[in-house]
């Protein structure tokens, strides 16, 4: 019915137009006072011809506009779906769609080029970059002082950041590197930890961890990443206290601080891209990317995780590992 009235609405001129020839005609045999039976015979006919045509012209107006909901739906215009036009408006009007796709395709492909391009680029650069670091690491093995201690700590902050833009190009990448299986976790956890043993040492935290016996449906290195993150986040904002790791019920992995804690204004929001909160802007080294990673990697995980916090009291993230996707084809 919502149709009917709109195709009346669109046809208004035509019927208009019909009514003024009516009302003409009416007009003369009246002045001419012909006999009613010849009007109205001819003028039934005329009435006749118009409902059979307009019968036929909504049946064809109302097919054309399905097949172009269809395609809005969709969002695909190709050449197959569009309905063929039908006059010079349509026409024109084809015309310039067709100019409009042609351009999207055109810009469509240059930026997935200069995307690519872009990607290529800064994944050869964090590749190359580690060369220079682990050479710098590798000097520094044989010196024990204050100094070397603060360099080796710094080149492991490099090193976090190299890998953050690492995953972040990969993130949406179409040739995924999942290695989904089952992995005992203690060895995943305490690679994390000994990469951070340096500043747990220098810094004089307390790291509570026992054995955590278990074997998680997973992706090593994505989960080694996610681990990473949360413990250097723990570590940047704990000037002094522990760490604690432990495992709850469904094989939920609990890192806990008693750092300086989150605002609970920017606890809703601290898994949102560049958002980097109250302690971000305090500390000026927040990149507002690292737990978004965490977010977006657990989901292709099929893991899930969350955050608990009060201010001066520190802040635990809870890693569900209970599940991960597995597609059989």
């Amino acid at each position: 019915m919502q149709f009917l009235f709109a195709y009346i609405q669109e046809r208004r001129r035509i019927l208009a137009a019909a009514l003024v020839c009516l009302l003409i005609f009416a007009a003369a045999f009246a002045l001419y006072r012909l006999p009613l039976a010849a009007v109205l015979y001819p003028a039934v006919l005329c009435a006749l011809c118009a409902l059979v045509f307009a019968g036929f012209d909504y049946r064809r107006t109302k097919r054309k506009v399905q097949a172009l909901e269809k395609i809005q739906n969709s969002l695909d215009v190709t050449d197959g779906l569009m309905p063929p036009t039908e006059g010079v408006t349509e026409t024109a009007y084809r015309a310039v769609i067709d100019r409009l796709c042609a351009r999207q395709d055109a810009l469509q492909r240059d930026m997935e080029r200069r995307f690519d391009d872009t990607v290529n680029y800064y994944t050869v650069w964090a590749h190359q970059i580690k060369t220079p670091i682990a050479s710098m690491r590798l000097k520094l093995q044989n010196e024990d002082s204050d100094f070397s201690r603060s360099i080796t700590a710094d080149l492991l902050r490099i090193e976090g950041y190299v890998e953050m833009v690492l995953a972040f190009l990969r993130l949406d990448s179409t040739d995924s590197d999942y290695v989904i299986r089952e992995y005992d976790l203690d060895p995943i956890v305490r690679q994390a930890v000994r990469k951070f043993a340096g500043e747990f040492i220098s810094r004089n935290l307390k790291l509570e961890y026992t054995s955590l016996s278990t074997t998680v449906l997973t992706d090593e290195k994505w989960l080694s990443f996610v681990i990473e993150q949360v413990l250097s986040n723990a570590l940047k904002y704990t000037p002094s206290g522990c760490i604690s790791i432990t495992l709850e019920p469904r094989k939920t992995l609990c890192i806990r601080d008693t750092g300086i804690g989150i605002a609970p204004e920017d606890l809703p929001r601290i898994f949102e891209r560049g958002y980097t909160g109250w302690n971000g802007r305090v500390q000026k080294t927040a990149s507002g990317l690292g737990l978004y990673l965490c977010k977006r990697i657990c989901e292709n995980l099929g893991h899930t995780i969350t955050a608990a916090s009060e201010p001066g009291q520190g802040t635990t993230i809870r890693i569900g590992l209970d599940r991960a996707p597995i597609e059989h084809e």
